[in-house]
């Protein structure tokens, strides 16, 4: 069976993840491809950090780093797609970032986040003018998780 040069370069394509639309866009800007974006977020307590991110929040640390013991934190920390970094390099970052995270489950992780019993946040999830529900937190160094069922509206 023979193939046009179009539909195999179309399979490729597919399997790298690229649709038509995407192969189109990044023709028209020259062979770029823009991909994930990582923030780092300012934190000034490892044991504060820990508490909110991993034990409230439910984010896992996926490795840790100091130049030397004693120094500064700056670590990884993930749940499932979202990717955060939070340092205490005071030249990282400032405190009172503020990120929108989008999750298909806000209504299941704003139960969750209540039933924890968090001392220092209680979420609540509101119904935004443009149509999105949306839950904020702010972490104790002042930075804004918002977590929205749709970051499109």
């Amino acid at each position: 069976m023979r193939h046009s040069w179009l539909s195999v370069s179309a399979r490729r394509s597919a399997a790298r993840g690229r649709t038509p639309a995407r192969a189109t866009e990044a023709r028209r800007l020259g062979g770029m491809n823009f991909g994930k974006t990582t923030p780092i977020l300012r934190i000034f307590d490892e044991t504060k950090a820990k508490e909110f991110y991993v034990g409230f929040l439910g984010f896992k640390v996926d490795w840790e780093h100091r130049f030397a013991e004693g120094m500064p934190l700056y670590m990884q920390i993930s749940k499932d797609g979202c990717i955060l970094h939070l340092s205490e390099h005071h030249g990282d970052s400032c405190p009172g970032a503020a990120l929108r995270i989008e999750t298909g489950e806000v209504e299941r992780f704003h139960q969750q986040l209540v039933a924890a019993g968090y001392a220092y946040a209680k979420p609540v999830l509101k119904e935004m003018p443009w149509g999105s529900k949306d839950m904020s937190v702010t972490d104790p160094f002042g930075n804004k998780l918002t977590f929205t069922n749709s970051i499109g509206t």
